[in-house]
């Protein structure tokens, strides 16, 4: 028989109404404890999070791809206007060159009072407004795609400012005595080369211009025409000229001749021998060399200057005073000191103003002087 420890304590029963309850609970299953980071719900968590790095990416892609739609969309209406100043800019320069063209040709049909000096200084006015224009074209904000239609413009407005620079510097003779006729055919001339730029101007600048704007989706009305020479066919000719500019001198002497201008070298002798290469001239022979000359032209023709040289020297020049249309004249020149041996004889007649033709006007000879 087993004696109860007196030193151990003894067990306390379960208190009768706790025994009770416990038989009345029903029996449950301990969970599993949560761990950190494995497990259904951390899986799940884990998910959520990158589902919400994904849409936080995504919405930032498109806020980014609006951003760079919006920038591009910010550069290319920048780009459009800056196309649509430059045509707005070009139209104003033209249309104020349409302006001083009606002015400048407004003023040569009907000077009404004015005298030789205020004419004169009315046409430097001209000159001066086109050098403006050209300054300001050459000075125009470009943009990059419209370079070449700028480059063109460019050479439009420096043939144009380049042609009544010189027709400026031109008109005080024009309007004189000495030197008038050249002047004229100069001046007749530069007119032929405003023609010219409007050619440019309406063929190609102008197209290239409004093509560039177009093919950007800009929205700019189509550039003006600019004809600075609207009749061309009475301008470039110099009897038309001076008809103008005799309204404003005054002189009724008459025009230039129309029709063509020009002489001819017909033959070349010595001591009445005609020179051929290979000709001999007998010692004692007066070395004259005898030019004869022909007014092949429809003018009068004045002072036609008649040259030789011996063996690429020096020239030495004599003159015919004067030829009528379809005249013969001898210009004379001694040969001093005379040649001997053999030579070549370069003979050479000056051409006169406006004269096109030029390859009859000359003749060498190979030449023996005994």
């Amino acid at each position: 028989m087993d004696f109860p420890d007196p030193n151990s304590e003894p067990e306390s029963p379960d208190p009768p109404l706790e025994r009770e309850l416990d038989r009345g609970r029903p029996s449950r299953s301990r969970r599993p404890e949560r761990s950190g980071g494995t497990g259904g719900s951390g899986g799940g968590a884990k998910q959520q999070l990158m589902a919400r790095r994904a849409l936080a990416l995504g919405v930032g892609l498109v806020v980014l791809i609006l951003l760079v739609v919006g920038a591009k969309g910010c550069l290319d209406a920048r780009k459009n206007r800056s196309l649509e100043d430059y045509s707005s800019s070009v139209t104003q320069v033209v249309d104020e060159t349409n302006a001083l063209s009606e002015s400048f040709f407004g003023r040569l049909d009907d000077p009404q009072d004015l005298g030789v000096p205020d004419f004169v200084s009315e046409i430097e006015s001209d000159r001066s407004a086109m050098d403006g224009f050209l300054s300001r074209v050459e000075k125009l904000d470009t943009p990059g795609d419209m370079q070449a239609g700028q480059d063109t413009l460019i050479l439009v407005y420096q043939l144009r400012a380049g042609a009544l620079n010189t027709i400026a510097e031109r008109m005080p003779t024009a309007t004189g005595n000495e030197g008038k006729e050249q002047a004229v055919r100069v001046i007749a001339g530069q007119l032929e080369v405003l023609a010219a730029s409007d050619v440019l101007y309406n063929r190609v600048t102008r197209h290239e211009i409004d093509n560039t704007i177009e093919n950007n989706g800009a929205s700019s009305p189509e550039l003006p025409r600019s004809t600075f020479v609207t009749d061309v066919a009475r301008w470039v000719n110099p009897d038309e000229v001076t008809d103008a500019l005799n309204q404003v001198t005054g002189d009724t002497s008459g025009t230039i001749t129309g029709g063509p201008r020009g002489t001819g070298l017909d033959s070349v002798s010595i001591g009445g021998i005609p020179l051929a290469s290979g000709s001999i001239i007998a010692a004692g022979t007066d070395a004259t060399v005898v030019a004869t000359v022909t007014n092949q032209g429809e003018s009068d023709e004045s002072d036609i200057e008649v040259s030789v040289s011996v063996d690429g020297g020096d020239p030495i020049t004599g003159s015919i005073d004067a030829l009528a249309p379809g005249e013969t004249g001898d210009a004379s020149i001694p040969l001093v000191p005379a040649p001997t041996g053999a030579v070549t004889l370069d003979v050479v007649v000056a051409g006169v103003d406006g004269e096109a033709i030029l390859e009859n006007n000359e003749a060498s000879f190979d030449v023996t002087f005994e």
